[in-house]
Parts: C-alpha cells; structure tokens; sequence
C-alpha cells in the first residue's frame, strides 16, 4: 500500500468488513456469538504487541446495553471532563479522557476520542497503519498460509486502534462502549475496568445473543468483573436476576440505578433533552463517581452507599454540556426544526416517537404556533424488521397528536442509507446490506404500503437518497413559509438506522440551507 493518507486507511478498513451474505448466513445459522472471541482478540492484541495488562493503565470503565449505551458512556465522559487536570496537580484526577464508541455517524474517527473530541484524521491515520503494519509483520513471522486472515474484521480491527491510540496518547480514563453483547464482545478483554454497567435492556441481535431477555442479559453481565463496581439500569425482574446471579459468578455486587431526583424534578437541564435520558444521566452519574472515587476523588460520596449522590458542581456541568450528535438532537435551519434520533430496536423507536410527540405538545403551546403545518418523516431501516418499527414508532406518537390533527405527519418519505445520489463518503460505507434490496427499494416499498395502511391520511413517498429526502423536506416548508409566512417552520423527525440519521447529519453540513 503506497498511499497512507486518511482516505487510504478507511478504504484499507472498509476491506475488512463482512460481506453481507457472509453475516446473513451466521444469522440464519443461529450459530451465535463466537466463544473463542475473547482468545482470538487477544491474539490479535500480541500480534500488534500488547499483552492484556498493558490496557489496566487506561483506568477503563466498561458499558453495555441495548439502548443508552452510547448515550451514558457519552455523560460519563463529559463528567469526567470536568475533572481533568494535568497530572503534577492532581494525581487523584484524569488528564485525558477516552471515549470509544459504536457506531459512527459520519466519520469513523467518531468512534475513537479524546477529551471529547474525535482524533484527527492524522492521529488515526498514524495509528491505522501502526496497528496494520504489525500485522503484516506477524503475518510474514509466522509464514500464515494462503487464506488465513492476517487481520480482524471490522469492529475488532477497530477496538484494537483505539486501545493502541489511547495507549500512545497516554489516556488514563477510557470509557469503552461493547459492540454488541458483552460475555464475548471484543471490548470484553479488559481485565480490570475500575467500573461496569449495563444500560437498558430490550430484544435485539437475536440470532448472535438469543432471544429472551435472561439470554440477552446473560451475554451483556459478562462484563462484570472481579474487584469492579457492578451499575445496572433498572430492568425487567427476569433479567435483574440474571445480573445478579452473573455479579456473584463474577465476586462483585450488583447496584440498581434509579432516576436521580435531581433529574426527575427537571432542576437540571441535560444536554440529551428527551425524558429517557433521565435513566442513562443517572447511571452515568454513578459510574462517574464510583470512577473517581477509584482515582482517589474521596470526597464525592460513595454511590453504592448512597442511592442518590449530592451533585457537586462539576457533575452538574458534565451534564448539561454533554453532545451526541443524531441522539435526541435538534437543529434548526430556515422554516425547518430538524429532529434526528437513531432508533433500530422497537424500544428505541417507541423511546423515539415518545421523545418526539413531547416536541410536538411544546410546539403546538407555543405562543403564534401554527397549529396546521406540515409535520414530515424521515425513515429508514434496512436490516431489521422494518414494518414492526414503524408501526410502534405510530403507536408512540399518537400521544402527542394534538385535536386538531388526526396524525402524527402529514408527509412520510422511505429512503435508502444512501447519502448522495453519486454515493455514499468511504466513512459512511457498509457493505453488510443486501445491495439488492437497497437497489431495488424494496424495504422501502414495502414501508410505505404498510404506512398507507396504518394512515390513509399522510403523503407518503419512496426516494433513493437522503439528498432527496432532505431536499423534499426543505420543499415542503418553503411552501409553508411562502403560505404562512417567513417564521413559520416544518417539523421534520429523522430516525430509524444510524446509517440513514449520519448521512442525513452529513447532507445538513456539507448542502446547508440556501
């Protein structure tokens, strides 16, 4: 490989993903997760030259879940932001934060930050080709034969950057999200996290983590660790016993995390608006302060002792700065009010449409509000079963539908992942979809009739691209503000795959408003 730029390191990346066909075939196999995960990831992790006790200096806190995940690790790293101090003043504080996330929006740096910010394409570049290029070395040491995979797939080859960048970068707090499940995720080969926690479970990758919630919440407990505060999410009895009964497996106890009252009486505003945020502020203030306690922070007071910690100023701040783009997030734009919230479980899409229908309810009480316009839908997902979602994303939304409207959305537009209609960036590329069906729109047609359907009253359309999509939108509210006049806005909500709400983020950025 001659070139070694950014470009060249994600398309060097995107080599590694799983063909669709190969992951389809696992699903259908019900084979499940693959026990010798955990070995194989550690091989990897000699090849490129570490041993597990060299990651124990990333002070790593641990979090799983099916939803919030991503959302809690997102709070308990800007909490600790608060705290950081450079190391000669402070040895009880962090100096730099780690924040390894799933999946990414628009650029894959997103997955790997510091102090809250994504690495630069010069520090991942550097680091990519660091860990590939050991590698290669490996591979040549060990004369692997004609078709033995000399690197990880995907997420694995990933994981193994981040913990080499955050190695070299000298991280000594590294919040680390799982990928999927936990027992065997590729994440799980951290030995001593100084804190684990499991955020809200529901039903999802069925086929890799079983399809009960006590199996589900089985693969996500193998994250506790011996000697590691153990948070959990509020959950269902039958997986709260699962937890527990994994947390003694592993000789540690088990504390239940309840919404801080803080949080519940609205005395602080969090960056994350909507109301089930509530749930993942609260776990991530325990596990913030159970971390710093860890670090030598004494004087916050214990959250394993005390249910509901006193707040100390810092927390208080970490909260309501926190961002996380295409999360229960709100941009505006001339006549537009663009609501983007990814939801790819039936809980998270129901979490979704409740989130929307309270923006709803404030906009049809404030003051000059029009109270007839045009409310629109953007939807996609490609993998899951997309009919079940939307319908439960419809359920959810009737609360918020006002008397005088009989629907959530006067305008709902299927789309495709696909960003632009020349293609996608190289950092939005998955190849694990069915190009087929995405070519074809037949996830989407099929959306659309079981939308027309469920609500014979909305405007529904299939389009190939979130272009489209977005520029329909725009069309539809400068009709509004030619009609209603120039203050008059459009809701419009985003949601549905991750892939469909970063390309959206990309098309708002890079084709603002004229």
């Amino acid at each position: 490989m001659t070139k070694r730029d950014y470009a060249a390191a994600v398309g060097a990346l995107n080599t590694l993903q799983s063909n669709f066909s190969i992951v389809d075939a696992i699903r259908k196999s019900g084979k499940g997760m693959n026990k010798q995960a955990i070995p194989e990831m550690l091989e990897w992790c000699r090849k490129i030259g570490y041993e597990p006790s060299n990651f124990d200096r990333l002070k790593a806190i641990h979090i799983a879940g099916t939803k919030g995940k991503g959302s809690t690790s997102a709070f308990v790293s800007s909490i600790l932001a608060q705290y950081i101090t450079p190391s000669s003043e402070s040895p009880a504080s962090p100096t730099k934060i780690g924040l390894y996330t799933s999946p990414h929006l628009r650029s894959v740096r997103e997955r790997i930050q510091i102090d809250n910010e994504s690495i630069s394409e010069e520090l991942f570049t550097k680091y990519f080709f660091e860990v590939w290029d050991r590698l290669e070395a490996a591979a040549d040491a060990e004369n692997a034969p004609e078709g033995v995979p000399t690197k990880p797939v995907y997420f694995r080859y990933l994981t193994l950057t981040a913990l080499h960048a955050y190695l070299e970068e000298g991280v000594d707090s590294a919040v680390i999200e799982c990928g999927i499940g936990g027992e065997y995720d590729s994440t799980n080969i951290l030995r001593k996290p100084t804190v684990t926690a499991v955020t809200s479970l529901g039903i999802d990758h069925t086929a890799m983590l079983g399809s009960t919630l006590p199996e589900i919440a089985w693969h996500k407990a193998g994250i506790f660790k011996p000697g590691s505060v153990a948070f959990s999410a509020p959950q269902k009895e039958e997986a709260i016993t699962v937890l527990q009964e994994r947390a003694k497996e592993r000789d540690t106890e088990l504390h239940v995390i309840d919404v801080h009252p803080d949080l519940a009486s609205n005395k602080i505003k969090l960056g994350l608006s909507a109301s089930f945020q509530k749930i993942n502020a609260s776990v991530a203030i325990a596990v913030a302060a159970a971390h710093l306690r860890a670090l030598g922070h004494t004087s916050i007071p214990d959250p394993t002792t005390t249910p509901h910690i006193q707040l100390p100023a810092e927390f208080i701040k970490g909260l309501e700065d926190v961002r996380w783009p295409g999360r229960c997030e709100i941009r505006r734009e001339k006549n537009v009010a663009w609501h983007i919230d990814g939801g790819h479980t039936l809980e998270s899409i129901q979490m979704t449409g409740q989130w929307f229908a309270e923006q709803m309810a404030a906009a049809n009480a404030a003051p000059g509000s029009a109270k007839v316009a045009p409310r629109i839908m953007i939807f996609n997902q490609q993998t899951r079963d997309a009919n079940a979602l939307a319908k439960a994303l419809y359920t959810a939304l009737q609360t918020g539908i006002t008397a005088d409207a009989t629907s959530p959305f006067t305008h709902v537009i299927f789309t495709t992942n696909q960003t632009f209609s020349e293609g996608y960036k190289p950092d939005l590329v998955s190849i694990n979809t069915n190009q087929q069906d995405v070519d074809s729109l037949a996830v989407q047609k099929a959306l659309a009739k079981t939308w027309s359907e469920i609500d014979s009253t909305a405007e529904v359309m299939v389009l190939k691209t979130v272009e489209e999509a977005v520029t329909t939108a725009r069309a539809i509210a400068g009709d509004l503000a030619r009609e209603a006049g120039a203050e008059a806005e459009v809701m419009v909500l985003i949601t549905g795959s991750l892939h469909l709400v970063g390309g959206a983020l990309e098309m708002l950025e890079t084709h603002p408003a004229k």
